[in-house]
């Protein structure tokens, strides 16, 4: 069984900066495009950030500029730097590898104050 497990999280003011990580237990990691997902209070879980196997990354309009995905493929590890944060970033953030079916981990909370 496949765990992930998120971790970085925290409590930030405006502006402020987090760097998210995301262990995977997959043996071939490298091969899986990952994305990290945000699910704010009460709402939907969306896609805001994504890095293919060669490298190539992608992100929501909405944190484009802000966020930045990235991997180590030797420590199965992906993450996401949090930089400008806003309220509206606030909200449970989970990392998946696209299109893999893998379960979802418990996600890592972060809570950004005005």
């Amino acid at each position: 069984q496949v765990q992930l497990v998120e971790s970085g999280g925290g409590l930030v003011q405006a502006g402020g900066s987090l760097r998210l990580s995301c262990v995977a237990s997959r043996s071939d990691f490298r091969h899986n495009t990952w994305a990290w997902y945000h699910q704010p209070p009460g709402k939907v879980r969306e896609s805001v950030a994504a890095v293919t196997p060669l490298g190539s990354t992608n992100y929501a309009s909405a944190v484009k500029g802000r966020f930045t995905i990235s991997r180590d493929n030797a420590a199965n590890t992906v993450y996401l730097q949090m930089n400008s944060l806003k309220p509206e970033d606030t909200g449970v953030y989970y990392c998946n590898a696209v299109r893999a079916g893998i379960p979802w981990g418990q996600g890592t909370q972060v809570t950004v104050s005005s």
